[in-house]
């Protein structure tokens, strides 16, 4: 099927910043988009993190093609220079930019299947030919089939949180431990949350900014609130590098982050406990006890807070016929720009449709979720990524392969700050859409709802 002359729309699944951002790259090109959001507003995996920082500026996550869209209406950019937070981002930039694109807005649509029309993966006959059918499913239940001429995937990771266990599978017994496990960084501001993990002991596992971010926010909860104390369990050793580059790390907000852990532990908040591989969760009482594959156990605590990175869902793509690179579930050609053994968010060069492409013609996994399990992910990366498939889509190749990002080398991607004053800190030094959550032992970020 001729995709330029095609009268199908281009079906964009998830709502948040880079989904939105391919939609307005493809209304700038011309082309019909239909964006599917499985929540009930814009950015809604974005609003789950709500409460967290990012390092990111303003001027560093907002889409050009997107600010073209909302001009009209009167919208003014926030400040260039300040640091929002997720609900920030979702309120004064997501929502109003899907209100400017209406009904090419659905929400309350989870996508459950992706293939072609009248074929499964196996078919070959006339297979490029045939239109992309995706199987939605609505909030009341019903289903539906929507013909798409291609289809971009920037539904994130948000919603596939690594498991606990040491060789990434769920550790024996966290399923029945779930009521006392979390995958996200706690809103200690949330009188609920807060008082879940006041005076209570609680392992924080994980090595990231995310992990940063819990440490930190435990320690200042335990100034308030006597008996609150954290573990915080590493697979790996403690080295030079554990905290970051401190006051010498070009990003200034990142760089506290790791000094208010190294904090945390310096001055007794929390306990380093390293090269602890998870095997199983024990119950002891109203409590937990964390076994490591040497078989080593942990005293008891009361909460466990798992900070361990996210995963791609693939599972409605399975009809599709992808190109993943087996150790990182991203696409083959991305996946040796983006190995986190070898590259920061400043290394990484931009890239777009050539590096995106897949055996199957016309489909696209873009954000987050184009890295697969690889960290360091960045907002203005995946509007180039849009930016480049949108213009393939239009049959302007030479504007598909051409560049139109400089990234600064800014060395590993950071998530959220911790700072009260964004507006005071450094500006210019931000190069990460990812939020604390999102940057985990992660090896480290994905930003979720199609960040």
């Amino acid at each position: 099927m001729n995709a330029q002359s095609s009268p199908l729309p281009v079906v964009v699944i998830g709502s948040g910043p880079i989904g939105l951002a391919a939609a307005a790259h493809l209304v700038d090109r011309g082309i019909e988009p239909l964006v599917l959001e499985a929540g009930t507003a814009a950015g809604s995996a974005v609003r789950e993190w709500s409460h967290v920082r990012l390092f990111s500026t303003w001027a560093e996550l907002v889409d050009p093609a997107a600010e073209k869209l909302l001009a009209p209406t009167g919208w003014t950019a926030p400040d260039g220079a300040t640091y929002p937070t997720g609900g920030d981002w979702a309120e004064r930039y997501l929502q109003p930019l899907a209100d400017v694109l209406g009904d090419k807005v659905r929400y309350g649509a989870e996508v459950t299947g992706v293939s072609r029309l009248g074929r499964d993966r196996i078919v070959d006959a006339d297979r490029e030919q045939q239109p992309f059918v995706v199987q939605v499913r609505s909030a009341d239940g019903t289903e539906e089939r929507l013909p798409a001429r291609a289809v971009i995937d920037a539904s994130g990771t948000w919603s596939t949180p690594s498991p606990l266990g040491g060789n990434g599978l769920p550790a024996l017994g966290e399923r029945t431990a779930a009521d006392r496990i979390s995958y996200r960084v706690p809103d200690l501001k949330d009188p609920a949350v807060r008082a879940r993990y006041a005076g209570k002991r609680t392992a924080v596992i994980g090595s990231g900014a995310s992990a940063f971010t819990a440490l930190a926010y435990l320690a200042d909860l335990a100034k308030d609130e006597p008996g609150t104390h954290g573990v915080w369990i590493l697979r790996r050793g403690i080295s030079g590098s554990t905290f970051g580059g401190g006051e010498a790390d070009q990003l200034p907000a990142r760089g506290a982050l790791g000094l208010a852990a190294k904090a945390a532990v310096d001055n007794g908040y929390a306990d380093a406990v390293t090269g602890f591989r998870t095997a199983a969760v024990e119950k002891d009482g109203e409590q937990l006890v964390l076994v490591a594959e040497d078989g080593r156990r942990l005293d008891a605590v009361d909460e466990v807070i798992v900070l361990t990175g996210f995963r791609p869902d693939l599972s409605f793509l399975d009809e599709l016929r992808l190109g993943l690179d087996e150790r990182l579930q991203a696409p083959v050609e991305l996946a040796p720009l983006i190995d986190p053994n070898q590259h920061s968010c400043g290394t990484v060069y931009p890239h777009g449709v050539n590096e995106l492409s897949h055996p199957e013609q016309g489909v696209y996994l873009v954000g987050m979720k184009s890295y697969g399990r690889a960290p360091t992910f960045l907002a203005r990366t995946g509007y180039e990524q849009v930016r480049s498939i949108a213009a393939s889509l239009a049959g302007d190749q030479e504007a598909a392969e051409r560049v139109e990002l400089t990234l600064p080398e800014t060395g590993v991607c950071g998530g959220a700050g911790l700072f009260d004053e964004p507006e005071t800190a450094q500006a210019g030094g931000g190069c990460c859409a990812a939020p604390a959550t999102l940057q985990i032992g992660v090896g480290a970020p994905a930003t979720s709802g199609g960040c």
